[in-house]
């Protein structure tokens, strides 16, 4: 911090930095401190009972992140960001029609949030653009743009700041958003102002857990990762467990249905930020349309997305065990039946283990009695 800027100063610029904020597209800013003792006991006890799966960077990190001055050192306050994500054109029946497509065996369904541009890229430049506005009014100082990219606890960070409650699905819940948003955060090294915290409001409602298809939230507040169908096609790289496959249905990459079945997502906003556009297959597609995608235009439709990290494998995993279910399925026309045959034929001897075994598993469904 330079020697004339004083906390005064600070005071008098809070209030601007949620206009810029806005400016920016983001939704809402709040601020925290950076003591989040009281959340490693609950850290701790997630961690031993193995609910972070394969994700073994989150053991290795361990209490750093609920330590944010070790992410960052000279981390003093912590501004937090919402974005929200649904799309311009988003229709105001939305909820239904996303929940219906869970229920059209031959589509594949892409989470909403992965849809468009990679929510990465988008709001860690939308954050570093926030800390230039800052930097122009006070100076160079120490800071660090977080969005999902580092050991942090974003949902905790969320709920201190007053951007939200903690949902019993672990998400963050707003009354004013409900939960489809993304969170960042920028670290900085001084002092401003706490953002109150809000209320919960889900009182004795238990949809997102009565709904979750593989019942992996196995508490209020408690998620287990490794039956989670958003861990199971983006984080897990290998074989899936095949008791949890046909729960998993049509989902070929993440997992709305807990936020579906929340009525605070009523609420939920549409972005004017038109990185959110669905891209073309992304947004509608049949699971033999998304077979037929070679590695090379697979890479070329998920340039800057954020699907594009689980590599032409596993996606090619996520829709053979997709087509399975498909074929399953009495609800298959005959024409598509066909087509996912076909699809799931054209990979039968593709050169990953896990993606031969998952076709055989899947073409094993379609000589088995409907």
């Amino acid at each position: 911090m330079t020697a004339q800027r004083t906390q005064f100063d600070l005071l008098e610029l809070w209030p601007q930095i949620p206009i810029w904020a806005r400016e920016l597209g983001l939704s809402q800013i709040g601020v925290t401190g950076i003591d989040l003792s009281s959340a490693e006991p609950g850290l701790q006890a997630w961690l031993a009972a193995g609910f972070h799966g394969s994700m073994d960077y989150m053991a290795s990190h361990g209490m750093k992140r609920a330590r944010p001055a070790e992410l960052h050192t000279g981390t003093v306050s912590i501004i937090t960001a919402r974005m929200d994500y649904l799309p311009l054109g988003t229709a105001p029946d939305w909820l239904a029609q996303e929940t219906a497509r869970s229920l059209q065996p031959g589509e594949a369904v892409v989470s909403l949030y992965a849809r468009g541009r990679d929510y990465h890229k988008v709001l860690r430049s939308r954050l570093q653009k926030l800390q230039e506005r800052i930097a122009q009014a006070i100076g160079p100082f120490g800071h660090r743009v977080f969005t999902d990219s580092a050991p942090v606890l974003e949902a905790e960070l969320a709920t201190r700041s007053g951007l939200g409650w903690r949902g019993k699905h672990t998400l963050v819940l707003s009354r004013e958003a409900g939960s489809m948003f993304f969170l960042g955060e920028l670290f900085v090294d001084f002092a401003l102002p706490e953002t109150p915290q809000v209320s919960a409001h889900c009182g004795q409602c238990t949809a997102c857990m009565d709904l979750c298809p593989t019942q992996a939230i196995v508490g209020p507040y408690q998620l287990d990762a490794r039956r989670c169908i958003s861990y199971l096609t983006i984080e897990h790289a290998g074989p899936i467990d095949e008791a949890l496959r046909p729960l998993i249905g049509n989902r070929i990459y993440g997992c709305d249905d807990c936020q579906l079945a929340c009525p605070w997502n009523k609420f939920a906003q549409i972005s004017s930020v038109p990185d959110w556009q669905p891209r073309e297959g992304l947004g509608a597609s049949t699971i033999a349309e998304l077979m037929a995608w070679s590695e090379a235009e697979f890479l070329r439709r998920t340039e800057g997305s954020a699907i594009r990290r689980i590599g032409h494998a596993r996606w090619l995993r996520n829709l053979a065990l997709a087509a399975g279910n498909a074929l399953a399925s009495p609800a298959l026309s005959a024409g598509e039946r066909e087509r996912v045959l076909q699809g799931l034929a054209a990979h039968a001897g593709h050169a990953d283990p896990v993606v031969q075994e998952q076709v055989a598993w899947s073409l094993a469904k379609a000589a088995a009695p409907l």
